[in-house]
């Protein structure tokens, strides 16, 4: 098959839903091998086993350094090469902030961003080691360049993506290796994970608009919006693209942000 992605192999954690699954989606349908990495087994070879014979699950806890390794190694044992990584996994704390536990934070720094750091890691490490040119597509949110007072270790976490991203980027310039890393700030997805909240908002429709409301082009992404930026920058159309951030959040954070209650619930 013949697209953007021919002959590409990607890894993508947290694929078993959501962005991390459309981004999968769209990928195969691209021509790409991709493999969908996740906790969560069942959710995740059914999800592979639904977009494409070309995709192939493989367990990943991004918390582990050795889940990690296994993950890496399977892909290229059965594809020889890894070319695109997606930092897709990621969670969600809220609430008050002074009752935010050791615990909670800890947990959504690990997945968020040191989740985030060791694909990174391992990534450029195969790549390296391989010889191929790669790309790295973190996911933060905008809630990685703005902060929230009611989401205060989420939007430390993946401010803390925003300028890993970064780094990772000038590291493999100035190392002369040919691989980009890149971020994608998406704002309130209109996805499945909005189904949780919506009645307790008095519906979908009330939930989608009152999140709209405070968007400037006065409407939500849907995950294949996001996974087609995340294709963009994957992509040899973005060859020269690194150390970058690309916001999908209808102008979210061209301007002062209007906050809503619990905003970033529904943000990657």
């Amino acid at each position: 098959m013949s697209g953007r992605l021919s002959g590409k192999v990607t890894l993508i954690s947290g694929a078993a839903s959501g962005i991390g699954r459309e981004t999968a989606r769209l990928f195969a349908r691209e021509g790409g091998k991709v493999f969908l990495g996740d906790i969560d087994s069942e959710r995740g070879g059914a999800a592979a086993a639904e977009i494409s014979p070309s995709a192939h699950f493989v367990p990943l806890n991004v918390t582990q350094e050795e889940s990690w390794s296994a993950a890496l190694e399977k892909v290229l044992n059965l594809a020889g090469r890894i070319d695109i990584l997606v930092n897709s996994a990621g969670i969600w704390t809220g609430g008050d902030f002074i009752d935010c536990s050791l615990a909670d934070w800890q947990q959504t720094m690990d997945v968020n961003a040191t989740g985030t750091f060791l694909g990174c890691r391992f990534a450029v490490k195969a790549m390296k080691a391989i010889g191929n040119s790669g790309s790295i597509v973190n996911i933060s949110s905008i809630y990685g360049n703005i902060a929230a007072d009611d989401a205060v270790a989420y939007a430390a976490s993946k401010g803390a993506v925003r300028l890993l991203t970064k780094g990772v980027a000038l590291y493999c310039a100035a190392n002369t290796l040919p691989i980009r890393c890149n971020s994608v700030h998406p704002t309130y997805v209109d996805s499945e994970m909005l189904e949780r909240f919506a009645e307790a908002a008095g519906g979908r429709e009330l939930e989608v608009a009152r999140l709209s409301s405070v968007v400037p082009m006065r409407k939500l992404p849907v995950p294949s919006d996001i996974a087609e930026a995340i294709l963009f920058l994957a992509s040899d159309a973005a060859r020269l693209i690194t150390g970058a951030e690309l916001p999908v959040d209808g102008g979210m954070l061209a301007g002062i942000v209007a906050p809503v209650s619990n905003p970033a619930r529904l943000v990657s």
